[in-house]
């Protein structure tokens, strides 16, 4: 089952696995992804999203979805990154890869954050055209958001740093500024397989659409990088030039929780049935430890409350118990008043399976402040909706390892199904796809992350929409 299945960082970070790696550093003489960011970005201090994303699907393991997605600095500047891993099925796209692109796509124009993709793909996977190109959100979309974040004034910039086929050809095409690598970059909507076929003409891949025949003849790419190094130099000066004024992040104001976070790994909840009382997790991520609460003696099983992270004045909105409708209201009218003072809302979602309030469901979506939910025990039902859960669209949703996602929680279905044999089916079913690694793999969040990193996770999400509100 998948709920039983190994997800370690080792498995991911071998992304198609030793021989794919072999192939394509030795014989392709091409560079490791995460080796491309290393030498693309200030540091390694970034924020990768959906790692975990397309193992154990229906077609296989497609380990981070086959791109890697995220947000670092660049000269500075924080940056949006889509990076396609070649040793992942030759850089196939699969349904879950043009997700997970989208999903980056998105998160770049909320937060207005300047983007570089760099391209290694060989096309769409055929066998799954139909999941990957007909429907509005299929691999058309990227195409379409990359003309719509042009016009917005976001930045874009390519590197080709493989094979660029297809569909993946009007990615760099569509961005400001384009790089590509010599000798290992291409740019063809059909390769030379394909001229054969049509024309009974044998062409090399450098002459049909290689970095001299676009940087010199088509001019379709703006730089020639010898070696690629020399490329993501070029993309690092690209960025310098981009005229961005940004806020300066003011570290005087900075204070650590009181508490270790580190405690954070002791605090995540196994057991569904009954909650901790959160404030034990909101005093390892708050400043100094300091949370103003809101409304202490009313609807306590909902806790809300002022507190600063990293200096930002945030908003806290944490279950402490089921959602009553006494502790609805106070959310909803927390919710408004942080959305009446600007201040950014930070949900800590461990709901129970019991139905929701809808006016604090109205709060939430309608409130127009970033929004960070971060799931730390469950999240069942109408109430994780109240909590600013996926179909609320909040800014970034994360989940911790131990977080469980269903419509039920498992072990709740008796009052739902008659038979004995059909509630032991149901509960098996929500054990598995409660998984927090069943949902990450799909794409219904951001990621997994350790509980001890939530805070620098929340650091980085609301300075870039701090950023953002500053910016409009």
């Amino acid at each position: 089952p998948f709920a039983a299945r190994v997800y370690n960082k080792e498995k991911v970070m071998k992304g198609g696995g030793e021989n794919a790696i072999a192939r394509h550093t030795l014989r392709n003489r091409k560079v490791l992804v995460r080796d491309r960011l290393r030498m693309l970005l200030d540091d390694e201090d970034y924020l990768e999203l959906s790692s975990f994303a397309g193992l154990g699907l229906p077609y296989g393991d497609i380990p981070s979805a086959g791109c890697l997605t995220g947000i670092g600095k660049i000269n500075g500047l924080w940056c949006m990154f889509i990076a396609n891993d070649a040793t992942v099925k030759g850089g196939t796209a699969y349904p879950i890869t043009v997700k997970k692109q989208l999903r980056a796509q998105v998160v770049a124009m909320q937060n207005r954050l300047p983007s570089v993709y760099l391209v290694d793909s060989g096309g769409a996977f055929l066998p799954l055209q139909s999941e990957i190109f007909p429907d509005s959100n299929h691999g058309g979309r990227t195409f379409f958001n990359e003309a719509v974040m042009s016009a917005m004034k976001i930045p874009q910039v390519a590197v080709v740093c493989g094979s660029c086929t297809a569909g993946g050809a009007y990615v760099p095409t569509m961005s400001e500024e384009a790089v590509i690598v010599h000798r290992i970059g291409t740019i063809f909507l059909g390769g030379p397989p394909l001229v054969k076929a049509a024309t009974g003409e044998e062409v090399s891949p450098e002459d049909l659409g290689g970095a001299r025949l676009h940087s010199e003849v088509s001019g379709c790419v703006d730089h020639f990088a010898a070696a690629e190094n020399e490329a993501y130099e070029f993309t690092r000066n690209i960025i310098s030039t981009l005229n961005y004024e940004l806020p300066e992040e003011d570290s005087a104001q900075v204070e650590e929780p009181l508490y270790n976070v580190d405690d954070l790994m002791g605090l995540a909840p196994r057991c569904y049935n009954h909650s901790m009382d959160v404030r034990l997790v909101v005093s390892r991520l708050t400043d100094g430890s300091r949370f103003q609460e809101f409304k202490a003696r009313y609807g306590t099983p909902l806790l809300t409350g002022f507190a600063r992270i990293e200096g930002h004045q945030v908003g806290i909105v944490a279950n402490n118990g089921e959602l009553t409708y006494e502790a609805s209201l106070k959310g909803s009218h927390f919710v408004q008043l942080c959305d009446q003072r600007d201040i950014p809302l930070i949900f800590l979602q461990n709901t129970a399976p019991e139905p929701a309030q809808g006016s604090m469901m109205s709060a939430v979506a309608c409130a127009s402040v970033p929004k960070i939910t971060v799931v730390i025990g469950g999240c069942h039902g109408g109430d994780s909706y109240a909590m600013c859960g996926r179909a609320f669209d909040p800014n970034f949703l994360f989940l911790w390892p131990n977080a469980r996602v269903s419509i039920l929680a498992p072990g709740h279905s008796d009052a739902f199904v008659q038979t004995e044999e059909e509630i032991t089916q149901i509960n098996e079913m929500l054990e598995e796809e409660s998984s927090a690694f069943f949902s990450t793999a799909r794409l219904w969040d951001d990621g997994v992350i350790l509980p001890q990193d939530t805070r620098k996770v929340n650091l980085i999400s609301m300075w870039l929409n701090f950023r953002f509100v500053l910016l409009l």
